[in-house]
Formats: structure tokens, C-alpha cells, sequence
């Protein structure tokens, strides 16, 4: 029995189809903890055991390991809660469930930069990382997903793009760092929780097939889009200020600030990128697949 929380986010409405296509030749079945079971499409709902409510929620966590071998984990982040509250304090439950039901693996999503010398002071990745040791203690197998910046991020900025050709971050135009595509990520976490032959606790850094700089990212996009998208870079605390403003816990638009400037310190730059930690999905393939069709739908989808 594989567990997969967060069934309709970013990660896992593609991890779905990739353990159904290939689960059930295995002998394994599968099973979703999901809020809202209406979210699940219809072919999916059909050939999965359903367990509604939060992963979060003690009672949930419990009904939904009984019987587990295997548990993909992503916490969704809460933005009303600080990081640490949001990370480990929503894994807790979690944690005693997977000993208690004696679960032999778990795949978590989790961030780059553990090591380096900017992690514990790196705000939402911090609080990621603290995530992964607490439930590594649990004797569990585990598997972190390490995680480059998502390309998907930036669908948040589509509706700007189109409107004024631009699109911001806060770090600095020239960096180059590691970036991943969500379909990448969903794909390693298949075959992990498939193949369940690991053992121990390590982490599985996902770094794309090569960094690129924000101006990088402004010259493909230009390429792609057929028109001129460039760069702004914002400060610190005028984020800090516009998450504020949006209503988000104070702690946590900090986690967002201090995530960001790590990054701009070099959080993501621990890892080297070998056949074993690139990615396959290009910048240029995932702006075709995915970023000119919701440009040219005039619809913006967050990442989670």
C-alpha cells in the first residue's frame, strides 16, 4: 500500500497518474489522503482508497497508515502559521502515526541546502529541513526530495508577463542557480516509491539540467513568448511589506524574505549537478508545455 498526501497539488496530480499507470501490475494499491475528494478526477477516485481530511490531523494520519509500506509526503505551506509551525508542528502527527504503524518508507519534499552555510538561517527551508530530521528519526526509510526553485513559480507572475512584460524576484539579476520542473520531481518520486529497495536516510537533490540567471530566464521567455519579458529585481522589504499586506503571518513572510536572500547567498549551490542530480526538463521545453499555454489562456495557476 503506497499513501500519497496532497493528491491534488502541484506534485502530486502528476505523481497520480505515473503510480496508477504503474501500481497496480506491482500488486500495490494505493490510497489518498485529500480534503476534499471532489478535487480527484472521476478515473482517479475510482481506483484509489480515499481518506478525507487533512494529513495534519492526527486521527487522519493514523486511518491513513494503517497498513502502509509507503508514504509520499509534501506539507502544504500554511501561510498562517510560522515555518516551524508549519513544517514540523503539521509532520508531528505524521511522525508518531509512522511508527506506530511500523511504515518502511517515506518520500518527502524538501529543499536544497542542507550543508551549506546559509541553511539555518534560510527562513521556509529551515523549517523544510528540520521537517526531514524529524521524520528520519522515526526509523522510517526516507528519501528527502532536495529541491531546486520550481519553474512553475513563475506562473505566478503569467498575468504581469502578459499585462507589462515583466516579471520579479528579489534576488539578483546575474545569479545562476539550479532550477526543476514539478513534473521532474513527480517523476523521481514514482520510481522511489515503486522500487522500495533504498534503505537509511538520505536526501535526492533535483537540480534541473542547468542554472540559470533571472535574465536568463527573461531571454528565453522572450524567445518563447515572441515578446519582450525582462527582469525586475525587488527589494527585501518591500516583499516583506507586500506579503504582509496580503494578510500572511508575520513569521512566515520573514521564512519567504530569509528562504530568498539564502538563496541569494548561494543556499542552492551545495550540490554539484551530475547525471545523478540533473533533471531532465529544460527551461525551453517546460515554457512550450506549460507556461505559453496558460500566457495564451490568460490563466495564472500558483504552484503550491
Amino acid at each position: 500500500m503506497i499513501v500519497i498526501t496532497a493528491p491534488t497539488g502541484n506534485i502530486g496530480r502528476r505523481l497520480l497518474p505515473l503510480l496508477l499507470a504503474s501500481a497496480p501490475a506491482r500488486g500495490e494499491e494505493l490510497r489518498v489522503v485529500v480534503r476534499d475528494p471532489a478535487r480527484l478526477p472521476d478515473a482517479v477516485r475510482d481506483r484509489v482508497d480515499v481518506v478525507t481530511g487533512s494529513h495534519g490531523d492526527p486521527a487522519v494520519v493514523d486511518r491513513a497508515f494503517d497498513g502502509a509500506d509507503a508514504v509520499f509526503w509534501l506539507v502544504p505551506p500554511d501561510a498562517s502559521l510560522p515555518p516551524e509551525d508549519g513544517f514540523r508542528g503539521f509532520t508531528r502527527p505524521a511522525a508518531r502515526a509512522l511508527a506506530d504503524h511500523r511504515v518502511g518508507h517515506v518520500v518527502g519534499v524538501s529543499a536544497l541546502g542542507r550543508g551549506t552555510p546559509v541553511a539555518d538561517r534560510a527562513g521556509l527551508v529551515t523549517a523544510s529541513l528540520a521537517m526531514d530530521d524529524l521524520i528520519a528519526g522515526t526509523g522510517v526509510a526516507y528519501r528527502a526530495l532536495a529541491n531546486a526553485s520550481f519553474f512553475e513559480n513563475l506562473l505566478e507572475d503569467v498575468d504581469t508577463i502578459r499585462e507589462t512584460g515583466v516579471f520579479t524576484d528579489v534576488v539578483d539579476a546575474g545569479r545562476r542557480g539550479p532550477l526543476v520542473a514539478v513534473a521532474d520531481i513527480a517523476a523521481v518520486a514514482a520510481d522511489l516509491l515503486l522500487d522500495r529497495s533504498w534503505s537509511g536516510n538520505d536526501s535526492v537533490p533535483l537540480l534541473g539540467p542547468e542554472d540559470l540567471s533571472p535574465d536568463d530566464l527573461a531571454l528565453i521567455m522572450s524567445e518563447r513568448l515572441g515578446r519582450p519579458v525582462r527582469y525586475e529585481r525587488r527589494p527585501f522589504e518591500e516583499l516583506f511589506t507586500t506579503l504582509c499586506g496580503y494578510g500572511l503571518d508575520k513569521e512566515f513572510a520573514q521564512g519567504v524574505v530569509d528562504m530568498k536572500r539564502a538563496k541569494d547567498a548561494g543556499l542552492d549551490a551545495g550540490v554539484a549537478r551530475t547525471p545523478a542530480t540533473a533533471s531532465p526538463t529544460t527551461f525551453r521545453q517546460w515554457c512550450a508545455q506549460i507556461l505559453e499555454p496558460a500566457f495564451a489562456s490568460g490563466g495564472a495557476r500558483r504552484a503550491g
